[in-house]
């Protein structure tokens, strides 16, 4: 399957600034075999290292941190000759062992010329208090679900996807390619990005067996919970993850604690949601009060909207009928459209590597993102289905007048005076630049 990570690690490999690499993302977005295909295809030689399925690995980086020393205990192990600059050295599931990770340090500062990558469900979790965490010493690479341009790429759809990237005017797509790519972005709402799910439906097409896989890996999520998290916080991650489907069903999409207990409060829960955030399972989207430079400097850290890393997980939480796939544009508005919110969420954060904001105005008016590219902030408003209403734009019009309003919609792309309409699934081509 491929994925646009790939061309990250090439750069990576092609960088003068190249460290050794951590590769983070949730559990079961492809780090394991995005590595294991980089160093196949890009490197004479891959040594790999799996240090949750041999425990005995971590006696190794009890004995010495010295690179010199483990390149030739590891090449003893692996029996490959590990060499500078042809050979992909592989630290798979590190979390697992904290001197290994802290081994990172040392190759950077003495050994730089061999290529070493890391990866690990959890990791920002599992590390964050190791006081051997690498700092500055390593480089970082965040792998997300699938986007709905990778999406196409797995189904053989590859001619359409660069007809999309390379279409950078406002001239409308041609109707039947525009229906038949509302359909297959129907479809995505449903798979989602989990790799497995998308190589099932790109196998069989079975939206029931595509249910099947996500049911397991929400399941499998859950049991992480248990594993890996505080065991004071595990009743509190497993609350918050199990309400997020619940908060973005409400037509204020904002994260109310309340509606978890009537005396609850945003810091008892403050460290689950950190938790399940460092862990990639959920983003969180902040609101603005004032839409100035940066967005972060005027966000306001206790309101906030949750999503889930993944959509199809979400419809899946959601027990959404495959259904809904068939049923005209039910799939967008289904549970007030937060499918097509978080999904839009996940689109942008996975290909402009940034965290989302919104904006309100007193109950007046609500755009539900808020987008910063090329020294401006856009105001970006999500419709489900092919609704036309810009009332939230208007008024934010009025406010800030932003060169450019935006609007995603089911609609064909289109100029329309100010307000310029991207169909949802063009939303991370923004901005076209015609």
């Amino acid at each position: 399957m491929k994925r646009d990570i790939y061309q990250l690690l090439e750069e990576w490999k092609r960088s003068t600034r190249r460290k050794p690499l951590v590769l983070n993302g949730a559990r079961q977005v492809g780090k394991t075999y995005s590595l294991k295909h980089f160093g196949k295809t890009s490197y004479k030689k891959m040594a790999y290292l799996n240090f949750e399925k041999d425990e005995k690995l971590g006696q190794y980086f009890d004995g010495t941190l010295d690179p010199k020393q483990l390149i030739k205990i590891l090449s003893i192990h692996t029996q490959v000759e590990i060499e500078p600059n042809n050979t992909l050295l592989v630290f798979d599931e590190i979390q697992e062992c904290p001197k290994a990770l802290n081994s990172l340090k040392y190759f950077c500062e003495e050994a730089n010329e061999y290529h070493v990558v890391a990866a690990g469900s959890l990791l920002g979790v599992k590390t964050a208090k190791e006081k051997g965490f690498p700092v500055g010493k390593v480089n970082f690479l965040h792998l997300y679900p699938l986007t709905f341009f990778e999406f196409l790429s797995a189904l053989g759809q590859e001619k359409t996807r660069l007809f999309l990237e390379e279409h950078l005017s406002y001239e409308s797509i041609p109707n039947p390619m525009h229906e038949k790519l509302i359909q297959l972005l129907k479809i995505y709402l449903f798979v989602g990005g989990m790799p497995e799910a998308v190589a099932e439906y790109a196998k069989t097409e079975s939206l029931n067996v595509v249910r099947e896989i996500q049911l397991e890996i929400l399941n499998a999520y859950e049991k992480d919970f248990a594993k890996h998290a505080p065991s004071n916080e595990i009743m509190k991650i497993t609350t918050v993850w199990k309400q997020v489907h619940r908060q973005l069903a409400k037509e204020n999409k904002k994260f109310i604690f309340a509606a978890i207990r009537k005396s609850a409060r945003g810091r008892d829960y403050e460290e689950a949601i950190q938790w399940l955030s460092d862990a990639g399972l959920i983003h969180k989207s902040y609101l603005v009060e004032s839409p100035k430079f940066p967005l972060s400097a005027y966000a306001d850290n206790n309101i906030f909207k949750i999503f889930l890393a993944d959509v199809g997980l979400l419809g899946a939480q959601s027990n959404l009928s495959p259904q809904t796939v068939i049923d005209g544009d039910l799939l967008f508005t289904e549970f007030k459209g937060a499918l097509t919110e978080n999904y839009v969420a996940q689109e942008l954060i996975a290909t402009k590597q940034k965290e989302p904001y919104y904006w309100t105005s007193e109950g007046e008016a609500e755009i539900d993102f808020l987008l910063e590219e090329d020294h401006e902030i856009y105001p970006l408003e999500v419709k489900s289905g092919t609704s036309q209403k810009k009332k939230s734009l208007l008024v934010y019009n009025q406010k800030y007048t932003p060169s450019k309003l935006i609007r995603a919609t089911t609609m064909n792309l289109k100029h329309d005076g100010d307000i310029y309409n991207y169909p949802l699934y063009l939303i991370s081509q923004f901005p076209i630049s015609k």
